[in-house]
């Protein structure tokens, strides 16, 4: 072979290899991540996820390409984020950090598989037509997140038995809000407990509402579940710690992060069940045939760290029934 044929046929050879190479990355099945949550303050429900998919045999970078889309707590922006995903043809769309996220990717797409996580009742939501036989593209993980409200105003009044006042800080544009106002309302009054509800849906109106709270000499703040918050958690925490008011959260992250004690659904459990249904959705099983599973896992965690700093003293009777504690 003659020198110029020579360097032609390796100049043409090498010029292939990134094409193969595109071709088997393009051959990799790819699942879209849809979030209202930032990455920042996800990261241990996205490891959760993976571990999910990795339990049907899925890693990413070697048979799977996970396409991350995040809102960061700007719901206007999930609509444009979901049909992005429809349009590199995902071939599973998942969805999290709040219901507006499956919503948005319902409305995109009849046909491409969703696998959702979602605090109200998809049934309600119009996500599927039932639990045990969803029947259209859209299956998931029901969790419950906007009913045990409640709960986590009992505990705060068992933690400080002679509050005077207690803080309720909700988002008045979540679509769970009536729900948690009417439960926080109901506890209240059958443990003739007061309360003052604040509204906050942005950055400024949190920062007033902690203002008012501590000017009201609230004793503890309960926050209601909601994306936009989780979003919004290191502000939340770093308020709480400003005013020197306990406060309670409905995900372990944000006792992590600092606030005094969180109860609520084991999200860590949650997350990694979607993974492994949008594992059988990539092996061929249809949403419409998958139940959409309940997560039934919950977990109560206490800063004691921050009790501390508060100078407060946990009951021991609170101290034994965590879960998990913060030193």
């Amino acid at each position: 072979m003659r020198r110029r044929e020579f360097i032609t046929l390796l100049g043409g050879s090498a010029a292939a290899w990134p094409l193969a190479a595109r071709g088997q990355q393009a051959a990799m099945p790819v699942v879209g991540f849809l979030s209202g949550r930032s990455p920042g303050e996800s990261a241990s429900v996205e490891a959760a996820f993976r571990q999910g998919l990795r339990e049907q045999g899925y890693v990413e970078g070697q048979n799977l390409h996970i396409a991350f889309r995040w809102a960061e707590g700007r719901n206007e922006q999930l609509p444009a984020l979901a049909a992005n995903l429809v349009e590199i043809r995902a071939a599973v769309i998942a969805t999290a950090g709040g219901q507006g996220s499956a919503l948005a990717a319902k409305a995109a797409t009849s046909t491409v598989p969703i696998v959702f996580i979602t605090g109200e009742d998809p049934v309600k939501l119009g996500l599927v037509a039932a639990l045990n036989r969803p029947g259209g593209n859209a299956t998931g993980v029901s969790v419950f997140l906007n009913e045990m409200e409640a709960k986590r105003l009992a505990l705060l009044r068992e933690l400080i038995p002679g509050a005077p006042l207690i803080g309720v800080l909700v988002n008045p544009s979540g679509p769970a809000t009536d729900a948690q106002l009417n439960d926080v309302r109901s506890a209240a009054q059958a443990l003739r407990q007061s309360i003052q509800i604040v509204n906050a849906s942005n950055e400024r109106e949190i920062d007033a509402a902690f203002a008012a709270l501590a000017q009201r000499k609230a004793a503890a703040v309960l926050v209601c579940a909601n994306a936009y918050f989780n979003s919004r958690r290191d502000q939340i925490v770093e308020l709480a710690a400003q005013y020197s008011i306990p406060t309670i959260h409905d995900e372990r992250g944000f006792a992590a992060a600092g606030g005094l004690m969180s109860y609520g659904t084991n999200l860590t459990d949650a997350y990694r069940l979607m993974g492994v249904y949008a594992g059988h959705i990539l092996k061929g099983e249809k949403p419409a045939n998958l139940p959409v599973q309940q997560s039934t896992k919950f977990e109560f965690v206490i800063n004691l760290k921050t009790a501390k700093s508060l100078h407060l003293d946990v009951p021991p009777t609170l101290l034994a029934r965590a879960d998990a504690v913060i030193e």
